[in-house]
């Protein structure tokens, strides 16, 4: 390996990667850094094109850094930018009201630079179904199969797209990160995005779905599980037609609300694209997508981009949605939460929603203040708890400091 090693934020780091890092060590250090920046220099994508019309930011400077943010559950505190140089951030900015009030960039990543979105990827491609929900294109009640017929006998037979969009399919997948015999790990496999050890792992993402069994009911529990918005978005390609679904999102999401720049999603050998974890993109369109929820389904420019029912069920969820989400059988660590539409609520709350990705990637949502808060960062873990619910409290300090105009 040829690299510069220098100094950032959480001590030594390397700066650039002169290699294609080894498949199976890509998303470790000392690689990770990189190639949650550089992803399409080693594997497949499809682009997601911007438009031609870029919504603009208004500009409104504040001075976030010194804010107090309390731990999440030990008796001591730190200031904002404490708390951002402590979490491996890689960027992050808040935004009040269409305006940016704070960004910064670390390391390597520049504004126009994309970043791997891990999760959050869930997030925008939901939204995605729901703009072909509103089209009529997709029923959100109708059987999976209807739009992707290679799933008949698998374990989505039965499951409802609704299903898929809030992660309560009783399709048996674990979800255990380091766990190498896990069907998280067994998928990457699949794609392409890590090498081969396991036999009779399909070589590609809708083959390996189709291998998937059931262990539970459908429309029950929350179970996170990825490969639900894999599922979503072959479900998304059959209600436009066969048309892939990067290119749908980017009709339908990505130019509507005036993305500055492409962004990219990565695909397996044959073209599928890996909608629950392989999108990247440039930090201030994830400020514009967070915005659409923040304002209501309107663009930056008040375009109308989201319909302004798929906005309120988000956050209001469905009847059964926070009893759903308490049955997990994982631990959520979000007592009195749920999760609808691909998007995480923390707390009791309806007016605070998350977009979260593993190693650190995140949107909030306040749209009680119309903030919101981008992060993009590369913890050493794929999770992290502290790390998570510390980011989530800083942004909650800086959404409630502007809101009463404190700063």
């Amino acid at each position: 390996m040829t690299a510069e090693t220098g100094y950032g934020l959480n001590g030594p780091t390397t700066g650039f990667i002169q290699v294609v890092p080894p498949l199976d060590q890509w998303q470790f250090a000392p690689y990770l850094q990189w190639s949650m920046q550089n992803i399409q220099s080693f594997l497949p994508v499809r682009r997601i094109s911007r438009g031609v019309r870029a919504t603009e930011f208004a500009q409104r400077p504040a001075d976030l850094t010194a804010l107090t943010i309390p731990h999440p559950w030990e008796e001591r505190s730190a200031s904002f930018i404490e708390v951002m140089q402590s979490t491996f951030t890689d960027g992050w900015m808040v935004v009040h009201q269409g305006a940016i009030v704070a960004e910064q960039y670390t390391g390597t990543l520049l504004p126009a630079g994309m970043h791997l979105l891990m999760s959050v990827s869930k997030s925008l491609t939901a939204t995605t179904a729901g703009l072909l929900a509103a089209s009529g294109e997709l029923d959100l009640e109708s059987p999976v199969t209807s739009y992707v017929p290679e799933l008949a006998g698998s374990g989505y037979e039965g499951a409802l797209v609704r299903h898929l969009v809030d992660m309560r399919t009783g399709v048996r997948f674990s979800e255990e990160y380091l766990n190498e015999d896990a069907e998280v790990r067994l998928l990457e496999e699949a794609i392409g995005w890590a090498p081969k050890k396991h036999v009779g792992v399909p070589d590609s993402l809708l083959g390996f779905l189709a291998t998937l069994g059931q262990d539970g009911p459908h429309g029950g529990a929350f179970d996170y599980k990825s490969c639900e918005t894999d599922a979503l978005g072959f479900v998304i390609q059959g209600a436009a037609g066969g048309r892939h679904a990067a290119d749908v999102m980017s009709e339908r999401l990505w130019q509507p609300m005036g993305a500055e720049f492409d962004a990219h999603v990565g695909v397996d050998g044959v073209g599928g694209g890996m909608f629950d974890g392989g999108v990247s993109a440039a930090m201030r369109d994830l400020a514009r997508f967070g915005s659409l929820f923040a304002n209501r389904g309107s663009a930056l420019d008040g375009a109308r981009v989201l319909p302004e029912w798929w906005v309120d069920d988000t956050f209001a969820g469905g009847p059964d949605s926070r009893e759903a989400f308490a049955l997990s059988p994982e631990p959520t660590l979000m007592p009195g939460g749920m999760y609808r539409n691909g998007f995480w609520f923390p707390g009791e709350s309806a007016d605070v929603m998350l977009a979260l990705g593993i190693h650190g990637q995140m949107i909030y949502v306040n749209r009680a203040t119309g903030v919101v808060g981008v992060k993009v960062s590369s913890w050493p873990t794929p999770q992290d708890a502290e790390k998570l619910f510390w980011t989530v409290r800083a942004f909650e300090a800086a959404s409630w400091a502007l809101s009463r105009g404190e700063i």
